[in-house]
């Protein structure tokens, strides 16, 4: 809360032609229809990182919802963004997914899998931008293009770090044996040979899974094309918004190549929601476009993609948690 309050507040101080009257004229005039679909595509970004999990968990032979997924979803989205370097966003959906009796290896290979496409579908997306709108990454100052540069380094070594991962068991089972034996050490596990034992049982349903999804390249499509669709719906939060104010399409679409970039930049820091460094490279990028308005525009747009995403997907966990836990002592009693 303290680092969203200041990076607000360094926007807002930093920049001299920002008021709050001009902004809220900004809100106030804008479009409702476009505005409302703004908030559309911000839900599709928390939707469709869940439905891809759900179509993983279907593809294993466990029963979920579309409503379920949009839990996991939500709980990725807001503890990515309250942990550094999103650490805390995958167990955070585990957590729901095993309580909805998906076991812990499956759940595992479903969170890489998805993890893996969702990194590389952002790949795409700014391979493709990099192609068609150079000019536009040539016209961030230095430090941006140094995050975004920096960004898209660590998103190619999550890739191939979390497809290790997958295809290498291995390479799980002694990071989890390390940590075994590191709460051995410090007398927080006591049975640490039981806790290997049921360790090397998991990891080999680990491995079998993984093995079994990892050579249907088909569907692995599918995930990554979901994965396109959850980082399309991100990228055109700021295209209507652009369009609710009146800047037209074509800028529209160039603050959507802005956002692009924002998102590969964000993975330089590990900072949760890159708060901060987003900002400066979101404010950078929009000064190309809309020059003495970027600061408006920078938080009506950060205030939908990124708060607006926070705040809903909280409001989500937080029913999802309760439903789960109404109907678990109801199956007590």
């Amino acid at each position: 809360f303290f680092i969203a309050v200041f990076s607000i507040w360094a926007v807002v101080s930093q920049n001299k032609n920002f008021s709050f009257a001009v902004f809220r004229s900004f809100v106030q005039s804008a479009n409702k229809c476009w505005l409302g679909a703004a908030f559309i595509c911000m839900f599709g970004f928390i939707w469709f990182e869940g439905f891809a999990l759900v179509r993983i968990a279907r593809h294993f032979g466990y029963r979920t919802s579309a409503m379920d997924g949009t839990v996991y979803g939500g709980a990725d989205v807001y503890f990515s963004a309250i942990t550094p370097s999103a650490s805390g966003g995958q167990p955070a959906s585990a957590y729901f997914m095993i309580k909805d009796g998906i076991p812990g290896y499956a759940t595992t290979v479903a969170l890489l899998i998805n993890l893996v496409m969702y990194t590389l579908a952002l790949l795409a997306i700014g391979l493709f931008c990099i192609v068609f709108k150079f000019h536009m990454l040539s016209g961030f100052s230095v430090l941006s293009r140094v995050f975004i540069g920096i960004g898209i380094i660590v998103l190619i070594f999550l890739a191939f770090v979390f497809f290790m991962l997958l295809k290498k068991g291995g390479i799980l089972y002694r990071i989890c044996d390390a940590l075994i034996k590191l709460l051995e050490k410090i007398h927080v596990v006591r049975h640490g040979e039981k806790l290997r034992n049921k360790l090397k049982s998991t990891m080999a349903e680990y491995q079998e899974c993984s093995n079994e999804i990892t050579g249907q390249w088909k569907f692995l499509m599918e995930i990554f094309l979901w994965n396109i669709m959850q980082r399309l719906s991100q990228l055109l939060v700021s295209f209507m918004i652009f369009m609710s104010v009146g800047e037209g399409f074509k800028q529209a679409v160039d603050v959507s190549v802005i956002q692009c970039f924002v998102a590969m930049g964000s993975n330089c820091v590990p900072i949760p929601g890159a708060m901060g460094v987003a900002d400066y490279i979101m404010l950078d990028g929009f000064t190309q476009i809309v020059g003495n308005n970027a600061a408006n525009m920078e938080l009506m747009c950060r205030g939908v993609t990124f708060y607006g995403s926070v705040i809903t997907s909280a409001v989500i966990i937080l029913i999802g948690y309760f439903l789960r836990k109404t109907k678990q002592n109801s199956t007590i009693n």
